[in-house]
Order: structure tokens, then C-alpha cells, then sequence
């Protein structure tokens, strides 16, 4: 009898993949938090550029991951974990961007911002 499903033990190569690319967009929404909280702190201006990078790491892995399953969900290919590492990526990818727009407006001197609005 053949089983459809790896192991639950069994680390396969799209399970591996998923949740390093999980991970990585992980770190990213992390940055991005947290440059997001610190955007008036120039220190933080890199985190808020490096979190779109890792989102988007991980929104290609976790493609890569669900266009090549071969099962559904359960069997062992990884697919649930692609999805979420492409939900991940994605917010990462939203959180670095508002914290580099939030980061530019900080980095603004005043009459700068006197200036646009009128």
C-alpha cells in the first residue's frame, strides 16, 4: 500500500523550502514593524528598505513552492506553508513601504513640509 502523504516527520524539499521562506518574510514583517514604530529614528531608515526585500524573498520562494506541489494540502509538498509564506511576504512588502513613506516625510525639515501642503 502507498501512502499519498509524506510523514509528519519527513522533512521534504517544498516543506524545507516553505518554511524558510516563511521565515525570511517573517523577519521582514518584524523589521518592518519595527521600522514602522521607530520611523522618526534615521537608524531605522535601513530596516524599512530590507523588509520589502525579505517579503518579497518570500512571496517568490513561497510561488515557487506552490506552483511546483504536486498534492493538495497535507500531503507533504509544503503548499500550506508556500501560501502562508506568500500571505507573509506580502505583508512585509505593505509594512516596509509605509515605513519608508513614513521615514521620508520624518526625514523632512519643517518648512518642507509647510511648503507641500500649501
Amino acid at each position: 500500500m502507498y501512502l499519498l502523504s509524506a510523514d509528519v516527520t519527513t522533512m521534504s524539499a517544498g516543506r524545507l523550502t516553505a518554511s524558510a521562506a516563511g521565515l525570511i518574510a517573517l523577519i521582514g514583517v518584524v523589521l518592518g514593524v519595527l521600522a514602522l514604530i521607530r520611523s522618526g529614528d534615521q537608524r531605522w531608515r535601513r530596516a524599512a528598505t530590507v523588509a520589502p526585500v525579505l517579503g518579497l524573498i518570500g512571496i517568490v520562494a513561497g510561488g515557487v513552492v506552490v506552483a511546483t506541489a504536486d498534492g493538495g494540502l497535507g500531503t507533504g509538498n509544503g503548499l500550506g506553508g508556500g501560501v502562508v509564506a506568500l500571505v507573509v511576504g506580502a505583508i512585509a512588502v505593505a509594512l516596509g513601504g509605509l515605513a519608508q513613506v513614513r521615514s521620508r516625510r520624518a526625514s523632512r525639515e519643517p518648512s518642507d513640509r509647510i511648503r507641500t501642503r500649501g
